[in-house]
Formats: structure tokens, sequence, C-alpha cells
């Protein structure tokens, strides 16, 4: 089984409602020293991994689209002489759909990037006034263009369930999206999360957050647009057309192993949880010390694994294979279940359990949260 890698940049150019990087603002870094650090800290996950091939790469962060194309050239190169790569490896990068980021598409497609993950957000301007984006519609629909010019594999994001947001006008959007002709949409609601600008604004009462009925009625219409497109949804918020799915986030959902460098980056390997020092001043010394950027290196026992799993494979579509899970991790994951739960949420149409397989249905996947904490037996529910 391949492995899948995950290479954090933490720096941004400009502020974010919703970043845990807005102290990392830089105008400029130091590529060298930069290159350096990334590079001592791959060379210590392969020496530990080297035995698998790699399926993706994924480049993430602050503002990756202004990673330096050099240092994403070096990266790639070092990691393919270190792994290997996977025949159809997959190598994606995020970018915010700018004109100065859009400018370096080309470079970056020299690089070995293959794959564009673009945060378009929404094709209203007042919509990304209010999310706090920087780039209009115009602007982010040029990058779009430049971005399919440059890779065959383009995927955009959308946020909805927006307030006051109507079904007609989410209706139009996500029919213009699909328009585009991309392989994939990650389409998300809204979510009010604690210490955000976002929560302030709610809790002065400057908007009101769709309700539950209007979020609902607006996720059963996303999922049925992009199955009737062709792009059926086999995440609860990415949806794709057929071969397009995220084969880097499949490996978290699906509970492979994953590799993480860079500051913040966290990772999975061999049953161990990795976290690298978030501060980049902190990593770098770190790696000036130790060769790696680590801070966190523990241990998981089977029951920590299997409730990691089963948080993260019932987010598909498809749901999980208990045996198959089982097996891969070396633990009964039906221990971590609450079978009375699954039996009551079952009756009411929100979980299907069949024989191996169990999933959390379309009328329960609204409900994903809730359903969650009933069926899975922890007491704090994993995210990554």
């Amino acid at each position: 089984m391949s492995l899948a890698l995950y290479i954090h940049w933490p720096f941004c150019v400009s502020k974010c409602p919703y970043c845990d990087f807005n102290s990392h603002v830089r105008d400029t870094v130091d590529t060298e020293i930069w290159q350096s650090a990334l590079l001592s800290d791959l060379e210590h996950e392969a020496s530990l991994t080297n035995d698998r091939k790699l399926g993706s790469i994924f480049f993430g962060g602050g503002t990756p689209s202004l990673m330096p194309p050099l240092i994403v050239a070096a990266l790639i190169a070092r990691a393919e002489a270190l792994w290997g790569f996977a025949d159809d490896i997959e190598i994606t990068l995020e970018a915010n759909p700018s004109s100065v980021e859009a400018s370096r598409f080309a470079d970056l497609a020299k690089a070995g990037i293959n794959r564009i993950s673009l945060g378009l957000q929404s094709l209203d301007d007042d919509a990304l006034k209010f999310l706090g984006r920087a780039h209009s519609v115009a602007e982010s629909l040029d990058a779009l263009n430049v971005a399919q010019s440059h890779f065959n594999r383009v995927s955009c994001d959308l946020i909805y369930a927006l307030p006051d947001q109507t079904e007609e006008q989410w209706q139009a959007e996500l029919a213009r999206a699909i328009g585009f002709g991309t392989g994939h949409l990650s389409l998300y609601q809204l979510t009010i999360e604690d210490g955000t600008r976002f929560a302030t604004l709610k809790r002065q009462g400057a908007f009101t957050p769709a309700d539950d009925d209007c979020a609902a009625g607006l996720f059963e219409l996303t999922r049925n647009m992009t199955a009737d497109a062709g792009m059926p949804a086999y995440e609860i918020s990415n949806h794709a057309r057929a071969g397009e799915q995220s084969r880097h986030n499949l490996a978290y959902w699906e509970y492979r192993d994953y590799i993480g460098i860079g500051p913040g980056a966290h990772g999975r390997r061999h049953a161990t949880a990795t976290q690298r020092h978030k501060k980049p001043e902190n990593f770098i010394s770190a790696v000036d010390r130790n060769a790696h950027g680590i801070s966190i290196e523990e241990p998981l026992d089977p029951q920590s694994r299997g409730v990691e799993a089963l948080l993260m494979g019932l987010r598909l579509d498809a749901g999980v294979d208990l045996d198959d899970l089982s097996r891969r991790i070396a633990f009964d994951c039906t221990n971590a279940l609450d079978e009375k739960a699954i039996r009551h949420l079952q009756s009411h149409g929100l979980i299907d359990h069949s024989g191996n397989m169990l999933r959390v249905t379309a009328l329960g996947l609204p409900l994903l949260d809730g359903i969650l904490k009933q069926i899975i037996r922890t007491d704090e529910p994993f995210t990554t």
C-alpha cells in the first residue's frame, strides 16, 4: 500500500478569518534556510518509511501557492529519490485564486505539481467580502482559467449555507461551478468555530447563521445536483467525476499511513501519531538540533486507532468495511461501537449496517457529528 505525504508551508501573505497561522504573515522568507529544513525533515521520515512508494503528495498550509517553485521542485525530486513514486502519483497544491498566485502556476506545473485545489469560496463578491477573502469573482475566474490551462486535474472549493442565502441563489451558483468542467468540487457548509471572527460577529448580532432546516435543504440540493451532473458525493463535502477523487484525502479517510512534514504538520505512521513544531522559528531550531521538526511522537493504542479510523471512515459515502479495517489496524472495531445506538439510528434510516459494512445514510449525513458521538465510544472525538 502506497504512502501519502503532506508538506505544510506555514506562511501567509494576508490574514485570514479562519486561518490558524495568522501570526505567520511574511513578505519574504529565506529560501535557502527553508529548503534545507524541509529536506531534512523529509529525509528523516523517509528513513522510517521507505519500504513503500508514494501515492500522493499534498502541499498545503498558509499560502502554499506562494511557496518558491524551486523549493517545490527540490522536495518533489528528493521525495521521488527517497521513496519512489507510484505510476499515477497525485501531486496537489492548494492555491488562492489571486492573480499573483496564478502567475506562478506555469512554474509550479514545471516543478511537478499535477493537480491544483483552488479556493474560490464563492461566486458572489458580497459573499467573498463577508468571508474575508481578498480576491474578487473576476480575479478568481481568471485564476481558474490559468489553472485549467496548466493542470489536467483541478478542484474548486465553495462555501454555502451563508447567512440569508436562498436555495435559488445556491442552485444558480452551484450550476455555474459545475459548468466550469473541473473534475472535483469541495462544497462546505459554513461552520462557526469558537475563537474565529465569525464567532465574534455572530455573538455581536452582525449576522444570523442559516438554520438547520435551511442547511439540510441546501445539503440535499447539493448532492442531487452534483449526482445529476456526474459528480456524485464520495465524502460528506467532496464530489468528483469517475477517477477524480482526491487520492490524498482518501488516505486520511481510509486511515492509511501518511507522512506530515513542515511546521504544524500532523502524521500517522506505523501506529504512531506525529506532530511538528507549529511556530516556524521553533521548527527551524528543532531541525537544527535533531535533523527533524517533530515536537510530538506518540504511539497510538489499538482502541485509539479504532476510534480514529471510524471517525474518519464514516465521512465516506461508502462507509467502512469493519472486517477490513479491523484487520488493517489489528483491532476489532466493533469494540469501539455502541451497537444499541446503531440499531436505534438504523431504525430511523440514519445508518445502514449490513453485514460487515457500516455507513451513515444520505438522510443521516447532515447529522454526522451527532451520530458519530452516539455510536463511537469516545469522550473526545479525534479531528485532523
